[in-house]
């Protein structure tokens, strides 16, 4: 398998609110902001040994995220930590019980109060090019806040905010030297309107949902 990248070099998600300050609020309702749009390498393998997650890489190869999802802990209690290069939890997402349907919340950090948001699978037979809603999961307010359509299976999906602008991308990587990554390693593009690690949760429960990595979680 070809390198997907060199560096390890701990980091944390710090650009975010640099990013939105230059964000224009004429963007397309189509289209990526590609100009300031951050691109994130996604290996879906964790760096220990004997264990499901992912690991993230910025554009300069330095190690972005990473989720160590062990087998006879988080995967089987369906909780899984998305953390930052030096191992900082950033959110905690569990399994929704007895919920119709597979339903997500989202904690900062490791909090089990609160939840910051919920991801929802999309069941329905008059919208079938969405995957799920991502709504507010506080207070009165529960507005879906992005909708996510495409093809997860395929790498192929596009992440929209709630006035229909398309804010983060899934996309397979590009093959180098002729050598093709598969669907373990792919890109994920990330406009100035959404924080990357919630374009990473939602790829993570994505993957929940209609992935292999799903019998981890039940």
């Amino acid at each position: 398998m070809a390198k997907v990248y060199p560096n390890v070099a701990p980091t944390t998600a710090t650009t975010n609110e640099k990013r939105r300050q230059l964000l224009k609020l004429k963007s397309s309702n189509n289209a990526l902001d590609a100009d300031h749009a951050v691109v994130l390498t996604v290996w879906k393998k964790s760096l220990l040994f004997n264990c499901n997650g992912f690991t993230v890489f910025d554009s300069k190869g330095n190690l972005l995220f990473r989720v160590d999802n062990y087998m006879a802990t988080s995967g089987s209690n369906g909780e899984i930590v998305l953390m930052d290069a030096a191992g900082k939890p950033l959110l905690t997402m569990r399994r929704k019980r007895l919920s119709l349907g597979d339903s997500w919340l989202v904690y900062n950090g490791e909090t089990a109060i609160n939840p910051e948001f919920s991801v929802k699978k999309h069941v329905s037979i008059l919208n079938k090019k969405c995957l799920a809603n991502v709504s507010r999961a506080a207070g009165s307010n529960k507005n879906v806040m992005y909708e996510i359509e495409g093809s997860y299976a395929q790498r192929c999906c596009a992440v929209y905010d709630e006035k229909k602008r398309r804010v983060a991308e899934i996309k397979q990587k590009e093959r180098v030297g002729g050598v093709a990554f598969g669907v373990d390693v792919f890109r994920l593009l990330v406009g100035p309107e959404i924080d990357s690690s919630v374009a990473m949760a939602i790829v993570i429960l994505l993957d929940q949902m209609f992935g292999s990595t799903r019998r981890f979680s039940t």
